[in-house]
C-alpha cells in the first residue's frame, strides 16, 4: 500500500508517451489502464474491464497485479458505485486506487478524454469509450469534479500531468512539482448537498452492471446532480487560484 505516496495512472491518450522517460522513483505505483501497460515496462498494476480482449492483456509477472472487475467493482462501490462515479475506466481506475492504495497524490496522464480527429490513442486510432451514449457520462467534467472532491475527503490530491486539452478539471502540474501539491478544500455545504441528493436518488447498483437496470435512472436528475458536483468542486478550485 502506497500510503503518503504519489501514484500515477496512465491512460491511452497520444501524449501518454511523454511518461516513458519519467523517473520511476517519483511514483509509488504506476497503474496502467487497458493498453497503457505497453507504455513502459515498470508498471505495477494493469487494470481493464471484463471485455478487454485477452490478446491485448499483459502477462502476469511477479510483483505486478492484473486488476479486473472482481477487484474494482467493490472498490468503486465504496464511493457510491458506477452511476455516480461514471462508467469509464479512467474514473474506475482512480476510485480503485483511492480505495486500495490511499495515495497522497493521484496523478493522471493520457486520461484527458479529448479526441481530436486523427490519432486518438498512443497506438493509433481507437474507440472513444467515454464518448459513448451512456447515462452515467453526460458530463465528463462533472464526474471528474466528483472524483476530485471524493479524493480530497480522504486526503488525496487529484492532478493532471497532461498539459493539453482535457475533460478533467483537475489542477495541471508538472512531474517535478508533485511533491508540492496540496489537497484542495471544498465548500462543505455544497458537498453535503450533492451527497444528500445521491442518497435520495438511490442509484446504487452493487453488481456494477448499471446498464441492466438503466430504466431506473432519470437522466435529468443525473444532470442536476452533475451540476451540484461541479459547483462543489469549483469552490475549491477558485480558492486555489
Amino acid at each position: 500500500m502506497s500510503c503518503n505516496g504519489v501514484d500515477l495512472i496512465l491512460g491511452s491518450g497520444p501524449n501518454v508517451l511523454q511518461a516513458r522517460d519519467w523517473n520511476r522513483e517519483a511514483f509509488a505505483r504506476i497503474i496502467a489502464i487497458n493498453n497503457a501497460w505497453q507504455v513502459r515496462p515498470d508498471w505495477s498494476d494493469a487494470i481493464f474491464p471484463w471485455d478487454f480482449p485477452i490478446e491485448r492483456r499483459p502477462a502476469a509477472e511477479p510483483g505486478k497485479r492484473l486488476i479486473t472487475q472482481e477487484a474494482f467493482v467493490p472498490a468503486q462501490n465504496i464511493f457510491g458505485g458506477f452511476v455516480y462515479a461514471g462508467g469509464t475506466m479512467a474514473f474506475t481506475a482512480a476510485y480503485w486506487a483511492l480505495a486500495t492504495q490511499r495515495p497522497r497524490v493521484l496523478a493522471m496522464m493520457g486520461c484527458d478524454m479529448h479526441y481530436p480527429k486523427g490519432q486518438t490513442h498512443f497506438y493509433g486510432s481507437g474507440t472513444a469509450d467515454p464518448l459513448r451514449d451512456d447515462i452515467t457520462l453526460q458530463s465528463l467534467e462533472a464526474k471528474s469534479a466528483r472524483l476530485l472532491v471524493k479524493a480530497a475527503e480522504q486526503g488525496c490530491a487529484m492532478v493532471n500531468l497532461s498539459q493539453g486539452p482535457s475533460r478533467l478539471i483537475f489542477q495541471k502540474v508538472q512531474p517535478k512539482d508533485l511533491d508540492a501539491v496540496q489537497v484542495l478544500r471544498f465548500d462543505p455545504a455544497l458537498v453535503a448537498r450533492a451527497v444528500a441528493r445521491e442518497q435520495e436518488l438511490d442509484y446504487y447498483v452493487p453488481s456494477g452492471r448499471y446498464w441492466d437496470v438503466v430504466d431506473r435512472f432519470d437522466a435529468a436528475a443525473l444532470r442536476d446532480l452533475d451540476a451540484m458536483w461541479l459547483g462543489a468542486a469549483q469552490s475549491g478550485l477558485n480558492e486555489a487560484r
